[in-house]
Parts: structure tokens; C-alpha cells; sequence
């Protein structure tokens, strides 16, 4: 008996070392289709160390022990970390999981394994960021991304009070659905287009915030002639802030952000972010999670693309802009309303 529970246990330590993924809990096998009763729901995101993914794992494991369903959590072991989201997810098909809830960290990096699920009977969800195509899922619970950008960009616009805009753009991942669909939805909101001589510059900086603040101390050297800046999430909206504060900066700029995290409404508050766009994943969570327990329950799928909403979060509220307070936002910061 000693020997089989060594033998397992360095089994499931060999497997959490091999799919470089951060493992939550693990349940025994089974079936994992639909209608079999008792839900068994795994959760792949794109990295463990993101507050916006922690918030979400942990929306995601509490609806589940609200509701009965067993959980289990893996990530990436970074933002872009594809062969690790795919790893992740055939150790949930593995342990029969019969709903997989996912923010894949490329659109398209995960599809094969994705089908391989569908294919099994598990429902696969996406959270936060969608696939291309939309229908590798059976359904998509997210916030609308290009929407949130083109809030953030109107709200720059505005604030810049007709001063034509001097532009620096510190983007995500390249490839990313969801940086494509900010980055181009914020264009719209401020009136360019990625030709505009008004952008200055731009950095890619796969949502890390060290990598932000390197991208613009990298950018400022060429030209500090700007007055706004793009940044596609908080973390790296913190890194942009630090390196212009380093050279003196931050007086002439209006920054936007998106997350809504209660770190980055703080930022909105303390004056280092103009405003930020709040999303809502407490909402994706437990709505991933209820489907997947109705599907345990009837084999019922949902479908489709489901808008979990936005926000815009400011303390310099501008005509034209509908928006909440920091107040507000500190009280919302990524839950249930709206």
C-alpha cells in the first residue's frame, strides 16, 4: 500500500512538472460527458501569476464549491505559453473532466486540442479571450474586447480637449485576439488608424509590466514630444507610468488602460492612469462554471458569444463618456455588477 502511494504521487509530480502548468486539485476519472450528473470542471488559463487570471481561478473555484462541481486549475507557465495550454488541457481530459473553461493564450495555438475535447463530449468554454474561429468552442463568456479598447481611446480623445494626439502604444502579446482587438478598438475611439504619423511609437510587451516600463524608457529615448499613451492592460500600463515618471513625464500625458482590477482603479485615483476600462471576469467565471453544471446535469450546451460587459473608471468624468467613479470602481473592482 505504502508502495502504490509513493508510485502515485510521484506520478502526479512528475505530470505538474512535464505540463509546466500550476495544478489547483485533481479529481479520480470518469466520464466526462454530458448528463452524467455531477459536474467536473477544469480551468486552463494563461498564466498563474496574473492577478486578472488569480481573480478569475478563484471566482471560478468558488462557484464550483457553490455548486457542487468538482475543480481543477491549470495554467500556462506564461503569457503565450500555447504547448503548456495544450498540455493542460489533455491532463483535464485525462482526470475527466467533462467541461474545460479556458483563456487561451493564442487563438488559434490551442484549437487542435480543443477539438480532441469536443470530441470526447466535454463542453469547452472560452473565458476572457475568444478562438478564431469563434466556433472551436462550444461557447465564448468574454468581455467585448474591441469595445473596451474604442471606450479607452474616446476617453483619451476627449481628455486631450482637440489637442491632435502624440501617441506611444505599449501593446500585448502579438497575435493575441484579445491585444488585436483592444489595439484596434482604441484606434477607433481616438480616430486613427496604425499609419497615422500621430502614434509615435509602439512596444510589444506580452502583458508583463517590467517588459512595459523597458519598452518606454526604450521609446522616450528617441522622443518625449507626447501627450498620450495606450497601454492594453494595468501591469503594463504601471511599467509606462514608472518609466515616465522617471524622466518627468507624467504631467503632460493622458494614459487609458483596461482591466479594472482594484490595483488599477487605485492607480485611477492615485492620478497615474486618466481613466481604465473595467471588465467584469468574476461574471465569466461563474457563469462558465453554471453552465458547466447544468451540462453535468442535462447535456444542455450554451453557444454563441456572451458580452460580460465594461466599464469605463474615472475621477475626470467628460462629456459624452459614460463613466463611475474610483469610489465605484474600488467597490466593483472585477466583480458581478455592472
Amino acid at each position: 500500500m505504502r508502495q502504490r502511494s509513493l508510485t502515485a504521487l510521484t506520478l502526479a509530480v512528475v505530470l505538474a512538472a512535464t505540463t509546466g502548468c500550476t495544478v489547483e486539485r485533481h479529481w479520480g476519472g470518469g466520464t466526462n460527458t454530458g448528463g452524467s450528473g455531477k459536474a467536473k470542471v477544469g480551468l486552463v488559463t494563461k498564466t498563474d501569476t496574473n492577478p486578472y487570471f488569480v481573480e478569475l481561478r478563484n471566482a471560478a473555484r468558488a462557484a464550483a464549491q457553490a455548486n457542487g462541481a468538482d475543480f481543477s486549475a491549470l495554467a500556462g507557465q506564461f503569457d503565450g505559453d500555447n504547448d503548456g495550454q495544450v498540455r493542460a488541457i489533455e491532463n483535464l481530459m485525462q482526470q475527466g473532466a467533462n467541461t474545460i473553461l479556458i483563456t487561451p493564450s493564442s487563438s488559434t495555438g490551442v484549437l487542435k486540442a480543443i477539438k480532441d475535447a469536443r470530441d470526447a463530449g466535454i463542453l469547452v468554454i472560452a473565458l476572457d479571450t475568444a478562438t478564431e474561429p469563434a466556433d472551436a468552442v462550444d461557447a465564448t463568456f468574454a468581455t467585448d474586447n474591441f469595445a473596451a479598447g474604442e471606450q479607452q481611446g474616446a476617453y483619451v480623445k476627449a481628455a486631450l480637449k482637440g489637442v491632435p494626439p502624440k501617441l506611444l502604444m505599449v501593446d500585448g502579446t502579438a497575435g493575441s485576439s484579445v491585444d488585436t482587438q483592444r489595439h484596434g478598438g482604441f484606434l477607433k475611439g481616438i480616430g486613427l488608424t496604425d499609419g497615422s504619423p500621430e502614434i509615435k511609437g509602439h512596444t510589444a510587451a506580452n502583458g508583463d509590466q517590467s517588459l512595459a516600463q523597458q519598452g518606454m524608457e526604450n521609446l522616450l529615448q528617441r522622443s518625449t514630444d507626447i501627450n498620450a499613451v495606450y497601454s492594453m492592460n494595468e501591469p503594463m500600463g504601471r511599467g509606462a507610468y514608472a518609466a515616465l515618471k522617471a524622466r518627468g513625464l507624467t504631467g503632460q500625458i493622458v494614459m487609458g488602460s483596461i482591466d479594472g482590477g482594484c490595483e488599477g482603479v487605485q492607480n485611477v485615483k492615485d492620478g497615474q492612469f486618466a481613466a481604465t476600462v473595467m471588465q467584469f471576469p468574476k461574471k465569466m467565471a461563474e457563469q462558465g462554471v453554471l453552465a458547466a453544471v447544468e451540462y453535468a446535469k442535462t447535456g444542455k450546451k450554451p453557444s454563441g458569444f456572451v458580452n460580460t460587459g465594461s466599464a469605463v473608471i474615472t475621477d475626470k468624468p467628460l462629456p459624452g463618456i459614460e463613466s463611475h467613479d474610483s469610489a465605484w470602481g474600488l467597490q466593483n473592482c472585477w466583480g458581478g455588477t455592472k
